[in-house]
């Protein structure tokens, strides 16, 4: 079992016992169940993968965290997470009464998160895989940190309207704000950018090449246009083989 392998399990069992904990009595057990489906699915993968594919300790930590705040939300429903009632216990005074909020924010801050803390993941990915550098290295995990975000709007908007009723409205936690979707994309926005950036601002700091890499990256790879033309040939080449 490499380092990875060893840092990644230790991450699980500490995740498990969060979730276990989290798992007693939540406030509602349906939205629970809804809100860990893709948990159930992500963590087994993440787990299953260390091995041929681990990822940095950096990337397992981040998700980590991400997938702690999630707990917190589905635990008690995004819409009803106690911060407040938290906060004014240590402070004396409530969060949302410092800067003039009415409604329960916990949603906003884990959807900041999502971009705060899994745009880096995600480049490391495309970084691994892919071949993907330069620009395209911060621009790309953008992208899907921001096309994911909105297909997740899209799953709450399918699961409202499959199971309706108050499991929807739990699950959708818009609290009467009809931006939600798009404050909530907004902010995994931001989140990936902040993460970018320092990501770009560190690599600039202590990759002798970072300026190199960063034009290459625009240098055109392939001269000839493709679409009808990149068909035509296709169709040349499956010609030729038949004969």
């Amino acid at each position: 079992m490499n380092e990875f392998q060893k840092y990644a399990l230790k991450l699980s069992v500490l995740f498990l016992v969060l979730f276990l904990a989290l798992a007693i009595s939540p406030h509602d057990r349906a939205d629970w169940a809804l809100e860990n489906l893709l948990v159930l699915i992500l963590v087994p993968i993440l787990i299953f993968t260390s091995k041929k594919f681990p990822l940095s300790k950096i990337s397992y930590t981040l998700i980590f965290l991400f997938l702690c705040l999630h707990e917190v939300g589905a635990h008690y429903t995004y819409a009803a997470v106690p911060y407040d009632q938290w906060f004014e216990s240590i402070f004396g005074c409530t969060f949302n009464s410092i800067f003039g909020w009415e409604r329960n924010h916990f949603d906003r801050l884990v959807h900041f998160s999502y971009g705060l803390l899994l745009a880096y993941p995600i480049r490391e990915l495309f970084h691994r895989v892919a071949n993907v550098s330069g620009f395209w290295g911060y621009f790309l995990p953008l992208d899907v940190t921001m096309s994911t975000s909105m297909i997740f709007e899209l799953f709450e908007w399918a699961a409202v309207e499959l199971f309706g009723g108050d499991l929807g409205i739990a699950y959708l936690g818009t609290q009467g704000d009809i931006w939600d979707a798009h404050k909530d994309m907004g902010l995994a926005t931001i989140g990936a950018i902040v993460t970018l950036l320092i990501t770009a601002l560190i690599n600039m700091r202590l990759q002798r090449d970072f300026a190199k890499e960063m034009k290459d990256s625009f240098k055109i790879k392939e001269s000839k246009p493709l679409g009808e033309q990149e068909i035509k040939r296709m169709l040349n080449e499956k010609k030729d083989g038949q004969r």
